[in-house]
């Protein structure tokens, strides 16, 4: 009974030491999402009216651009997955890879080849162990990500949108992110950026009902959308990281306090055991004193006759 005693309490200081560990996680996650989402919201104005002066351009002119112009048979697509470097963030990565993989398929099935570039080293584990191939990779930035990574990271898919396919270059630029929407939800979704749906941009970033601005374009139209194309992927790109970077950390808070959480549980379930078994020790020990003073007694009394 002593052993299993020992066993109890040997199994609640490590539960106790890792509960130590996942609530100073969870601390930490609490800390840096904070962060993040203040980083978010300082990016998505600017976003927002870089795509407002995208879409105007784009509808104020009839220039043929690979911002704006679809590909009459588009034969070549790029899909840009944002995964992140660490795990014990529950099903974050694990849904965004399914995302990625559901849009691959969408995308195959329209008869396009599929060029994969992924952040993070989750989603390259992921891709290298089943033995898929990546056209380019990053990691190392994605907890905090910065403008410069972001910079880092679109130019080769710019590169790629401005090249002919003939040449290894694709007709259209797909983004798999985790939007955070709160503390509690995050949701893996996936988005075109290249080329442009005009009209259902010109939706989302002017409303119903406003007249909207003239603009004279110079030198030419062609020229402000060349300049704007870098910034425009830049800048979306940037602001999808930000996204998945507050999203891990929510996700993160998250899995960490339910680990904390299922910690205090065992720890309470097992200093129940530990009891059980010392009282068991205990009442056996005594019991064992009894019948031994009783049997003494008995021998007493005997030699006594």
């Amino acid at each position: 009974m002593g052993a299993q005693l020992r066993v109890y309490k040997r199994r609640i200081r490590s539960v106790s030491a890792t509960k130590k560990i996942t609530k100073a996680m969870e601390m930490i996650a609490a800390s840096r999402v904070v962060k993040a989402q203040r980083k978010v919201a300082a990016s998505t104005p600017y976003a927002q009216e870089l795509t407002r002066a995208v879409t105007a351009v784009g509808t104020g002119s009839n220039t043929k651009h690979p911002l704006t112009t679809e590909a009459e048979n588009p034969a070549r697509a790029a899909v840009l997955l944002l995964t992140s470097d660490r795990g014990l963030a529950g099903a974050f990565n694990s849904n965004a890879i399914k995302a990625a993989e559901q849009l691959t398929e969408r995308l195959e099935r329209e008869g396009k080849q599929v060029d994969t570039y992924i952040v993070g080293r989750r989603g390259v584990a992921h891709y290298n162990f089943r033995e898929r191939k990546i056209a380019e990779s990053w990691s190392g930035f994605t907890d905090e990500p910065t403008y410069a990574d972001a910079k880092k990271v679109a130019a080769p898919l710019i590169e790629a949108i401005e090249k002919e396919t003939a040449e290894g270059g694709v007709d259209e630029l797909h983004i798999v992110f985790t939007e955070f929407v709160s503390m509690m939800t995050q949701t893996a979704l996936d988005a075109r950026l290249l080329p442009l749906r005009l009209e259902e941009v010109a939706e989302e970033v002017h409303p119903k009902g406003e007249i909207l601005p003239l603009y004279d374009f110079e030198p030419s139209a062609e020229d402000v959308l060349d300049a704007l194309l870098p910034r425009y992927v830049e800048s979306r790109i940037y602001n999808a990281l930000l996204q998945s970077a507050a999203s891990k950390h929510a996700a993160t808070r998250r899995a960490m306090k339910s680990a904390t959480d299922n910690a205090g549980e065992l720890i309470n379930t097992l200093s129940r055991l530990a009891n059980a078994a010392r009282q068991a020790e205990i009442t056996q020990e005594i019991s064992e004193i009894v019948g031994g003073a009783s049997a003494l007694a008995d021998a007493t009394a005997g030699s006594d006759r």
